[in-house]
């Protein structure tokens, strides 16, 4: 039997190696930079570039790809512990290569794009050389894809879309957008979409406005409000089988999930470290706010809650892992999901309120924080479908029963143990 919590050495180096490297070298551009996806952004081309050098020549670039695609095949617990370093810097992710939704759109053209479509995107893709947006949402559709109206239909060699699509993330930055469209409208309710890649510069590609969140600047946000109008594609653009959109979805998802928490994991310690010198450093009557026990309950739940969470993702990226399918872990990935916000959003909370005025003001990165556990409630399917999803899974391991008092009440385990060793008892037992 093998039960073990420790890193090997080798990889452990690593670890530290990156976590420095975070911390001095890529944490200072979070204060003096704009966007992480501006790629041709002379500012960035300067700052950013020679450091994904470096992270290149440690051997840790785009670790999240198999070897198949010049990966190291490092497997989701390795991802995980690497991720939650990384999470901790908004510069990191696009240092290290394996930013979103680049990672997830890079494997979506992996698995199914054409050779022509892998020279012309994945490769750049990969290198870091081009962004890339994932138009899947709508306006009225929400996270429930099969409402969605946006439609493509066969003219010839091509399809033509038309529709809207509703907060597709860095379409502003980017070269291409992988659009879920329906192409078959009389099919079933999961078999009506399909997916296909569409050039930002394709005509009839319109950004109708840029939206932010919170108090960013009306237009200054990075998730778009899209409009297509006769944007004509090749047939050859179709990624995966026709109709089969909802599968090749499923592609990007999952690994996709791990990362967000362990990056989510990152936001929390820096909140959880933030907390804990605060309480360290602030007097009021006549103590330090880590002497008042109100605080160290703060501090408690804090770190219980993290520290739990934190397992929960380590053991489900291993359980991908071992079995190497991730419909065996539909359960553990959806309960990852459905506790992360809540896990972010109290520690954050509680950050903020040891802070007292600095918490809420814009001089800490807190109240920014605090949107971001509901941003995470939200990306990737709401918290309430992880939980119905969670349940369902759970539920399948069990069976209901017919009887009127079911074989666990008292009364019937006690007959069930008499019938099993009442005869090997001396004194007298009776049944209820």
């Amino acid at each position: 039997m093998a039960w073990d919590f420790e890193t090997d050495k080798e990889y452990q180096v690593l670890l530290d190696w990156t976590a420095e490297f975070v911390k001095n070298k890529v944490e200072p551009l979070d204060a003096v930079l704009g966007s992480a996806m501006e790629y041709q952004d002379p500012d960035f081309i300067k700052c950013v570039r020679p450091l994904q050098q470096e992270v290149r020549e440690m051997g840790l670039w785009a670790c999240h790809l198999g070897p198949e695609l010049g990966g190291l095949g490092f497997g989701q617990l390795k991802l995980a512990l690497l991720n939650e370093i990384l999470g901790q810097s908004r510069f990191a992710s696009v240092v290290f290569g394996c930013q979103a939704p680049d990672t997830g759109n890079a494997e979506i053209l992996a698995h199914y794009g054409t050779d022509e479509i892998k020279e012309r995107y994945l490769q750049p893709l990969l290198n870091g050389e081009l962004a890339s947006s994932y138009s899947m949402t709508e306006p009225q559709g929400g996270a429930d894809p099969t409402q969605f109206k946006c439609l493509a239909v066969e003219d010839g060699d091509d399809f033509v879309i038309n529709g809207e699509k509703w907060f597709s993330s860095n379409a502003r930055y980017a070269s291409f957008l992988i659009v879920m469209a329906v192409t078959d409208p009389e099919a079933s309710a999961h078999g009506r979409a399909s997916m296909l890649v569409v050039p930002t510069d394709a005509p009839g590609v319109e950004i109708i406005r840029n939206v932010g969140v919170g108090a960013e600047p009306p237009g200054q946000g990075s998730h778009a409000y899209v409009r297509y109008t006769d944007v004509r594609v090749p047939k050859r653009n179709l990624l995966g089988p026709r109709g089969q959109g909802f599968a090749v979805a499923q592609t990007r998802l999952g690994g996709g999930r791990i990362h967000h928490a362990m990056r989510t994991v990152g936001q929390i310690r820096r909140a959880f470290d933030m907390m804990c010198e605060r309480a360290l450093s602030r007097s009021t009557k006549g103590e330090i706010l880590a002497s008042k026990q109100m605080v160290q309950e703060k501090i408690a739940d804090s770190w219980i809650e993290m520290e739990s969470f934190r397992l929960l993702v380590l053991r489900t990226a291993w359980r991908i892992d071992q079995f190497n399918d991730y419909m065996k872990v539909r359960k553990d990935i959806a309960a990852i999901k459905a506790s992360m916000p809540k896990v972010y959003h109290d520690v954050v909370s509680r950050c903020i309120q040891v802070h007292g005025a600095l918490g809420v003001s814009n001089e800490l990165p807190l109240s920014g924080m605090l949107l971001g556990s509901y941003v995470m409630g939200i990306a990737d399917g709401p918290t309430e479908v992880h939980k119905v999803t969670l349940a369902r899974q759970v539920l399948r391991d069990y069976e209901g029963t017919d009887q009127l008092f079911p074989q666990y009440t008292l009364p019937n385990r006690r007959r069930a143990a008499i019938d099993q060793v009442g005869h090997l008892i001396e004194r007298e037992v009776e049944a209820w």
